[in-house]
């Protein structure tokens, strides 16, 4: 059957068009087109209202089916009139001669959008009962029922499809093509909602497991093409969730500088991860995923942070990226242009420091978001690997020393227990294998990525010493446990005053005893930080 056939059937009775939307964009002008092509309008609540507020003659829904909405408005749709209307087959002589028993007219058109349930709820972090009052059922049902008719009902769940709908209604064809881009959109977007309400309700307390979810529906969305991925042959796009609100990277503002790329981003996110995990001020400096350097103080100008942050590793940190976790101010911004970098994130700018950072016509400027430090997203992380996909929920330590324990006869006092807290939060984010050398709140030497982690600890030592500086008197912390008692050895060899490991090794016991050989003090913490 041809969908102008569906159309002139319809046509030789009145036409109706069912309208209610929690977004109202463009809906006037809609429905006032509508009517100028002979649409009667059916519509409930604040739709209606709005309609009749601008002329148009509206019938309610409950005086179309005979039936008051109930329950404070959850019941005002589901009615056989209303789903009679939307499904039945216009070519099938059973339903159109069941419909017309019933008094069941056709409905041609279910222009619905849904309640904000990511805007309400999830964005505003509402607790679960008064959450669930932003679930929709009616519209969902609606529109499920018009896009499985979709040859002789249109849905139409998007403002953005009304100019191209009122085109197709005034032409008196309404192709198969849009009839079928509108029931697919439909679905994809009713998948999304019910997406963010299950994933919202699965994080709600009430039905947490720690074993892996059966099933992880996403739904993604292009949300910014990049010119290419990690290598110019590659193609490459930045993907979001497009069932809750824009966070992160999906909300990040441009404020300078050219477009982001692939491997800018990795670098930002590895950059505003490390940052957002200080309560006091912070700088990041990240170079391939790696940090390079970095500096917190709560007494310190930001601007002598980062020069802190830079003083670890300044030849890395050449083209590198940098986030501050506080807004950045003239000073800091002068620091900045100092050094060639790609991109500098913070959570705001001042008009000065944007003025001096824009002076740099290729450096990226970002305001970014950051979340409450020692904790991000507490959703689930997604890795593509040949034919699936590995989920892993994300990495949120605690880095309670209080829960640390002591294994040597030499204790930590509290200001090295504070930079040994401070080097495993920069291993955390160090790829593994990872050793980091700190002293008062500041990276001295970071050794990354290494097979070997004794090579780890003598690379880091190595660049320290290629720049005039040393480790003696530093900590150092391993994001797992040593397997030998060779790494405690090199540190004791460099004058380290403290140690701080994970623990759980066959050979634990070793590096214990070298440590007490060497009086440094060593702390286990339990808890492992790889990342790979």
């Amino acid at each position: 059957m041809s969908s102008k056939s569906s159309m002139s059937s319809s046509s030789k009775q009145q036409r109706l068009a069912l309208l209610s939307v929690t977004d109202k964009t463009g809906l006037v002008p809609f429905a006032r087109g509508l009517v100028e092509l002979g649409f009667d309008l059916l519509s409930t609540g604040g739709t209606a209202k709005l309609l009749r507020e601008h002329g148009m003659p509206v019938t309610d829904v409950a005086d179309f089916t005979g039936s008051p909405e109930i329950l404070g408005g959850r019941v005002k749709t589901l009615h056989p009139k209303v789903h009679g209307g939307i499904l039945f087959d216009r070519e099938r002589s059973e339903h159109v001669a069941e419909s017309a028993k019933h008094g069941i007219k056709a409905i041609d058109l279910v222009v619905v959008n849904l309640y904000q349930f990511a805007a309400e709820a999830i964005a505003k972090g509402l607790p679960l009962e008064d959450a669930i009052e932003h679930i929709d059922i009616g519209g969902p049902t609606m529109l499920r029922a018009a896009a499985k008719n979709w040859r002789f009902t249109l849905p139409v769940i998007d403002p953005a499809d009304y100019d191209a709908v009122l085109a197709a209604l005034a032409n008196g064809e309404v192709k198969k093509e849009l009839r079928l881009q509108l029931a697919v959109k439909t679905f994809a977007t009713i998948s999304a909602y019910d997406h963010s309400i299950a994933d919202y309700l699965g994080n709600s307390g009430v039905s947490k497991e720690a074993a892996p979810k059966t099933d992880l529906p996403v739904n993604l969305k292009l949300r910014q093409p990049l010119r290419y991925g990690e290598n110019p042959h590659q193609a490459a796009g930045l993907y979001a969730d497009a069932s809750l609100p824009a966070v992160g990277f999906a909300a990040v503002e441009l404020l300078g500088g050219k477009e982001l790329s692939y491997n800018n981003i990795l670098d930002l996110d590895a950059a505003t991860a490390l940052a957002a995990e200080f309560a006091d001020p912070a700088c990041v400096i990240i170079k391939h995923t790696n940090p390079c350097g970095c500096a917190t103080s709560a007494t310190a100008e930001l601007a002598e942070i980062f020069r802190r942050a830079l003083a670890c590793d300044p030849k890395s940190a050449f083209g590198g990226i940098i986030a501050l976790n506080r807004p950045v101010d003239a000073a800091t911004a002068t620091a900045v242009t100092s050094l060639f970098t790609e991109c500098v994130a913070a959570p705001d700018f001042s008009p000065e420091a944007l003025e001096i950072l824009r002076q740099k016509p290729n450096l990226r400027i970002l305001r970014a978001a950051f979340a409450r430090h020692g904790h991000r997203s507490n959703r689930d992380q997604l890795r593509s690997v040949y034919g699936a996909v590995l989920v892993q929920s994300e990495d949120t330590g605690s880095f309670d020393t209080a829960k640390w324990q002591p294994m040597t006869a030499s204790k930590p006092n509290a200001a090295t227990l504070a930079d040994l807290k401070f080097a495993m939060i920069v291993a955390k984010h160090v790829k593994s294998n990872a050793i980091v050398f700190a002293k008062d709140g500041v990276t001295v030497a970071i050794g990354a990525g290494q097979m070997s982690r004794i090579d780890s600890a003598n690379i880091a030592v190595a660049k320290a010493e290629a720049e005039g500086r040393s480790v003696k008197g530093s900590v150092l912390a391993s994001d797992a446990f040593f397997p030998f008692s060779d790494t405690v050895e090199f540190a004791a060899s460099q004058g380290v005053a403290a140690i701080v490991q994970p623990g759980g090794s066959k050979r634990d016991q070793d590096s214990v005893d070298a440590a007490n050989k060497h009086g440094i003090a060593m702390v286990f913490t339990g808890e492992r930080h790889f990342r790979h």
